[in-house]
């Protein structure tokens, strides 16, 4: 079992940034692939970044080259640093952790991207 919290929402103006992050804490964090979801009012949920233990990185094309996902074993802490954010990435975030057919999420954070 892995216990998710994310902290770091918040509202935020077009172009600003928001860093955040998920403690992880009740098992090995280091094997687990780590990740970030979102999802929208009225929408569905989407991936939007992914890190593997090995540091192997995956980004949807929507936040490609705005946001950066890092990791840090030692800490069992991974973090979501959101550049030049637009008001369509106002979503809940959720943090992830993905072993074999395990899958782990937090409660989410709340990022709202308005003027």
């Amino acid at each position: 079992q892995v216990q998710l919290v994310e902290s770091g929402g918040g509202l935020v103006q077009p172009g600003g940034s928001l860093r955040l992050s998920c403690a992880a804490s009740g098992s090995i964090f280091s094997r687990y692939t780590m990740g970030w979801y979102r999802q929208a009012p009225g929408k569905q949920r989407e991936l939007a970044a992914t890190i593997t233990r090995g540091g192997s990185i995956n980004y949807a094309d929507s936040v490609k080259g705005r946001f950066a996902i890092s990791r840090d074993n030692a800490r069992n802490t991974v973090v979501l640093q959101m550049n030049s954010l637009k008001p369509e990435d106002t979503a809940v975030y959720y943090c992830t952790a993905g072993w074999g057919r395990d899958m782990y999420w937090g409660q989410g954070t709340q990022v709202t991207v308005s003027s």
